[in-house]
């Protein structure tokens, strides 16, 4: 069955009493197509025909026989026409493959009813994350939505669906003893990652997938244009997160001097990939992340530190020394400001204390004039 629905215009159409007394309503569409529905009564037949054509009229109208597709089957041509990033399509896969598919994936996908996700979103509540069901019901949902643009449904049943809050958790700066004592137990070849991270604010996959061309020693910046990527089938590079990951870095001299450390000591490996294997090959990101698991149990880092609060530490950082949102926003490669200060604003110092001596300044000092003239 075709990803789209056919448009329709009325061909032709009437109602015609059967042998046994009953009224059969029929139309058929611009294809050719007859559909027919038998009713007790003429005024029943003939409000059914007036509805289709209604629905003709207004663009509303779904072929009776289009929502017998499965779910699995629309998802899966649905996916095909869309341009998503590779990690975006290795996300949607996963969603759709462990989650959607098993519990409606052979269901006709006309007869997947809105209380029915409602009850599919409250049984994953109950193991997974709220973000982890926010995410898989929203890759659920543009599946609904597609089809309903494709007017193989005539109501988006994930319409309104109810999802679980997700609380931002407050991000706590890992401390600069910390972070030196995760490079220190890093495996020798990977301790200069812990450095570039936590002094540039990369991502992981950012992080992992530099290459040698992309360093800057003369002018001292980084250029972040692409990432090592997490597939199904392979550790493979790709563009940034976004289009606003696209940037450039200033590498402090710190970075600078644990990259060239780490050139003189190991070299490149395969694509002149400055972090690899330990025999040269495609890093895998797995192995650093185990690895960076069992650093920090060494050096008595917070339980849960992620590679991820590398970059919160580097965020701390600017925050700290003074720079302004839109720098920070910048050097991470955030879509928005928002996004910065959603997950930074508290660590920016609070502006009482300047509001009160900005106002004390120029109203409290005319106050005292006015009261010396008196």
């Amino acid at each position: 069955m075709s990803i789209c629905a056919t448009v329709i215009t009325m061909a032709s159409r009437n109602i015609a009493k059967r042998p046994n007394g009953r009224w059969r309503a029929r139309y058929r569409d611009d294809t050719g197509k007859e559909h027919a529905r038998h009713f007790d009564r003429k005024v029943d037949a003939q409000r059914w025909l007036d509805e289709v054509t209604a629905s003709v009229l207004t663009g509303a109208y779904v072929d009776p026989r289009a929502g017998r597709i499965t779910f699995r089957e629309y998802a899966t041509q649905w996916q095909t026409t869309r341009i998503h990033r590779a990690n975006t399509t290795a996300a949607v896969n996963s969603a759709l493959r462990v989650h959607a598919f098993p519990r409606f994936g052979d269901r006709p996908i006309a007869n997947i009813r809105r209380t029915e996700l409602e009850a599919w979103v409250h049984d994953m509540t109950r193991s997974l994350a709220p973000s982890t069901v926010r995410v898989t019901f929203q890759h659920a949902r543009s599946v609904f939505k597609a089809a309903h643009v494709d007017r193989i449904i005539g109501v988006n049943p994930a319409e309104g669906v109810k999802l679980p809050s997700v609380r931002r958790p407050t991000i706590v700066p890992l401390e600069t003893g910390v972070v030196h004592r995760l490079a220190d137990a890093m495996p020798p070849h990977w301790r200069a990652l812990i450095t570039l991270m936590a002094g540039t604010g990369l991502r992981p996959g950012e992080a992992a997938g530099l290459v040698l061309d992309r360093v800057d020693f003369l002018r001292r910046t980084l250029r972040v244009d692409q990432q090592l990527l997490l597939t199904r089938a392979a550790h493979v590079r790709g563009p940034p997160k976004s289009e606003s990951g696209y940037r450039s870095v200033p590498l402090p001299q710190v970075v600078i001097d644990a990259l060239a450390r780490h050139l003189e000591t190991y070299g490149t490996g395969q694509h002149d990939m400055l972090f690899t294997a330990a025999d040269g090959s495609m890093l895998n990101r797995d192995y650093v992340t185990r690895a960076f698991r069992a650093a920090a149990s060494t050096a008595g880092a917070p339980p849960g530190t992620r590679l991820h609060d590398l970059r919160h530490y580097y965020a701390s950082l600017l925050i700290r020394h003074g720079e302004s949102v839109k720098v920070v926003q910048a050097r991470l490669g955030h879509a928005s400001a928002k996004e910065t200060l959603d997950t930074y604003s508290h660590l920016w110092p609070d502006s009482d204390d300047q509001t009160r001596a900005a106002v004390d300044s120029v109203l409290g000092a005319a106050a005292t004039e006015v009261r010396h003239a008196d």
